[in-house]
Order: structure tokens, then C-alpha cells, then sequence
């Protein structure tokens, strides 16, 4: 992609939401304001998600038994916050069905 339409791209991605995942499993999801040379994110209005911990899961699986069991990542809100681009592992933007079209399975239409 060359200089202009990586400028173009990230242009479009501004004030959308983010789901950002890190290297220690935690999902940060805002809205992007801005990025720099070293591939750091600035989301707005961010909500931190965690993953249970290694108890939490061991905890879980004593009472359930043998069952399926559903755990939940516990969440906050941070406001502003940089996420460090090296520890960054995945980048989603968040779309919903009527702001993408129609899906033929392979490209919107």
C-alpha cells in the first residue's frame, strides 16, 4: 500500500471503534483518535476487557463438573489510553451489518 492510501485508510478509521487485543490476552475497545511512527493507538471512551485468570478458570471448572461453563471477562472504563503499538496483536473495526451491505461471502456488494 503506498504512502497515500495507507494516509486515506487510516483518515477513514478515525472516530470509528476499536477492538485492539494485546500480547497479555486483554481487548481494549475505543475510538480511535490517532496513531504515530511506532504503530501506538490513541483510543477515546476506551473500556478494558480481561480475561479470567488461570484461579478464576480452575475455580469454575471444580464447580461445573464436567458441564459446559461460561466465564465472563471483567471490564472497565479508562477513558483515554495509549496502547503501546509492540504489544499490540489484532486491530478490528467495528462494523455492523447495516453499515456494510449486503455479504456475498466474498466481498461486500
Amino acid at each position: 500500500m503506498d504512502k497515500d492510501a495507507a494516509h486515506e485508510y487510516l483518515s477513514s478509521l478515525l472516530n470509528q471503534n476499536l477492538r485492539v487485543v494485546t500480547t497479555d490476552g486483554r481487548l481494549f475497545w475505543g475510538q480511535f483518535k490517532c496513531t504515530d511512527a511506532e504503530n501506538n493507538i490513541v483510543l477515546a471512551h476506551t473500556y478494558e476487557y480481561r480475561p479470567p485468570t488461570e484461579e478464576q478458570r480452575a475455580q469454575a471448572m471444580t464447580q461445573a463438573a464436567g458441564s459446559n461453563m461460561t466465564l465472563d471477562m471483567t471490564s472497565r472504563y479508562l477513558g483515554l489510553v495509549v496502547v503501546p503499538g509492540h504489544r499490540i496483536t489484532k486491530m478490528e473495526v467495528e462494523r455492523f451489518a447495516s453499515q456494510m451491505g449486503q455479504w456475498d461471502g466474498q466481498t461486500v456488494v
